[in-house]
């Protein structure tokens, strides 16, 4: 927990003070997170691991990947910042650690810390593009056009975590990204791998083999 807080919170001097207020929790791969009222009082950043929320539809069964959060990444922030509860569901990707911190301290620190928003506005402003972004893409892609645009988001040199989180996932689990289901994703596939623009190995890895043929895609 000393090295996540050294990372991000060294240069605002607050390591010691964030350490005193924080409990380390853990969850296994696979396990539903956060029942009742526990966002309510608890405000949360990954130590290590994947957490995925997401929304569903209990009527149809549909689920639709709002965002991962992986190490530093710090949730709930509407909570946070409107008091309300939110409709949204978690999911351990992997075997998770988390940083549990009381939700009005953080509130406190939000108030009485310019300091400490120096790392949590950037924080929310990375969340609300990211928002924007799948909102956009839902309304005006493709399947095929949505499905490239992740695979190329996660070639970039900043989203370094990101590509390695795509390697690990499910052809479900990138379906629920995009919008989709498990059978459309990898049709889609199928297409980029006949046309050489990807290659996707015996474990399902997918790396790219010609990103000019993707680009003309989009």
């Amino acid at each position: 927990m000393k090295s996540l807080l050294s990372d991000y919170f060294h240069e605002i001097d607050m390591v010691d003070e964030i350490a005193q207020y924080s409990k380390k929790i853990s969850y296994d791969k696979g396990e539903t997170i956060f029942y009742g009222n526990q966002l309510m009082d608890y405000f949360y950043i990954i130590l290590s691991g994947t957490v995925k929320t997401y929304q569903l539809n209990l009527k149809t069964g549909k689920e639709q990947t709002i965002f991962l959060f992986k190490r530093g990444d710090m949730f709930d922030v509407i909570i946070l910042l409107d008091r309300k509860p939110h409709d949204v569901m978690y999911e351990a990707i992997d075997d998770v650690e988390l940083m549990q911190l009381p939700i009005q301290q953080v509130r406190e620190w939000i108030t009485t810390k310019p300091k400490f928003n120096e790392v949590f506005f950037p924080h929310i402003a990375a969340q609300m593009r990211h928002t924007e972004e799948l909102a956009t893409d839902l309304a005006l892609y493709s399947t095929q056009e949505r499905l490239i645009k992740l695979i190329l988001k996660n070639l970039s040199s900043d989203t370094e975590h990101q590509f390695s989180l795509i390697h690990n996932l499910t052809h479900i689990e990138i379906a629920k990204l995009i919008g989709t289901v498990r059978h459309v994703v990898e049709r889609h596939l199928g297409v980029l791998k006949n046309e050489n623009a990807i290659s996707v190995n015996q474990h399902k890895h997918i790396d790219v083999t010609n990103i000019q043929k993707l680009l003309e895609k989009l």
